[in-house]
């Protein structure tokens, strides 16, 4: 992932989590353009600052970098609830999940 993917995949979690970059910086303890200088490529963050990132998104940091997962905080809270799910439950879930993405 380069500068320009990285910025990109900040912003489209961000917005995702429907909160401005403002609020994310102000959030996380950084100055109000700290993620706004991110996502516009003038800086990336210290290793530090992008745990603070994901820690305050809700995401892993292997969820940062894995483009196929569009919303890994809805990911994550679905898979919460299967877990309760008994084992028939599962099997039509995941019938289900089979039909919806022919």
């Amino acid at each position: 992932m380069d500068e320009k993917s990285f910025a990109l995949r900040l912003a489209q979690l961000r917005e995702k989590k429907k909160v401005s970059a403002r609020e994310m910086s102000l959030s996380i303890g950084q100055n109000a353009s700290y993620i706004n200088s991110i996502e516009s490529g003038k800086m990336l963050p210290s290793l530090s600052g992008f745990f603070y990132i994901c820690e305050y998104l809700g995401i892993t940091e292997s969820e940062f970098f894995d483009w196929e997962n569009k919303d890994p905080s809805k990911l994550n809270a679905v898979l919460q609830d299967m877990k309760k799910l008994s084992e028939g439950q599962l099997d039509n879930v995941a019938a289900l999940i089979k039909e919806l993405i022919k």
